[in-house]
């Protein structure tokens, strides 16, 4: 897939901030889109890089050539409605888990069924919403290091995960096309999993990985 430009809306926070850095290194020119214009532009320079640049969500949103929503479960309606018009006929990849502090360790999904129910709800139709990177350590991918984990990919259009598949590739990880957006549940499910499990553990980057099986080039 060409890189061109590749919207993260949320992207001055953890997840989106480490993947901002590791598209950038790939080629991509990212625009880190935030609800403060003003932070996002600072925030961008700090990254040091000449292909990241800050904007607010819908200048991002209308720019890039397809986005990925970074932001809580709180507010991520709330954004999705607001650039839905700017993102017809893009794919929206959507990192949305449904935490509900301060149980984050135990599933607890929401009344739709899952974080990607209500990114489908807020957007629209005309917008191509796929659904992953929920179980990647947000402080591994603002490492420079290999990171031991692969990313499910969902959705219900095919070409649309293909394309998600391509964005993961170049983060460094590994993604696999995991069925419909309707499975998504199951990875929003998994993320309170591995929280429990590195909080036992006493570790910070527990993460999943798939074998037996050989990813499509």
């Amino acid at each position: 897939m060409k890189r061109g430009k590749i919207a993260i809306l949320g992207g001055t926070g953890a997840l989106g901030s480490g993947l901002a850095r590791r598209l950038a290194a790939s080629g991509w020119h990212v625009l880190i889109g935030s609800r403060d214009a003003g932070r996002a532009g600072e925030f961008a320079a700090s990254l040091g890089a000449s292909n990241i640049e800050g904007m607010s969500y819908a200048e991002a949103a209308e720019q890039g050539d397809l986005a990925i929503l970074t932001v809580p479960f709180a507010s991520q309606s709330d954004v999705i409605a607001a650039v839905a018009s700017h993102l017809a006929g893009k794919v929206l990849i959507d990192a949305t888990v449904p935490l509900k502090p301060p149980k984050v360790s135990m599933v607890q999904l929401p009344e739709a069924g899952s974080a990607a129910a209500y990114a489908v709800r807020a957007a629209g139709a005309e917008v191509r919403v796929v659904s992953a990177f929920q179980n990647v350590s947000a402080q591994l991918l603002q490492d420079d290091g290999d990171i031991d984990c692969d990313v499910l990919v969902t959705g219900d259009d095919a070409e649309a995960r293909d394309m998600t598949i391509a964005v993961v590739r170049d983060c460094g990880l590994r993604g696999w096309h995991a069925g419909p957006l309707a499975n998504s549940v199951a990875a929003e499910a998994l993320t309170s999993l591995l929280i429990f499990m590195n909080r036992t553990y006493k570790s910070g980057h527990a993460g999943i990985r798939i074998t037996g099986l050989e990813p499509h080039e």
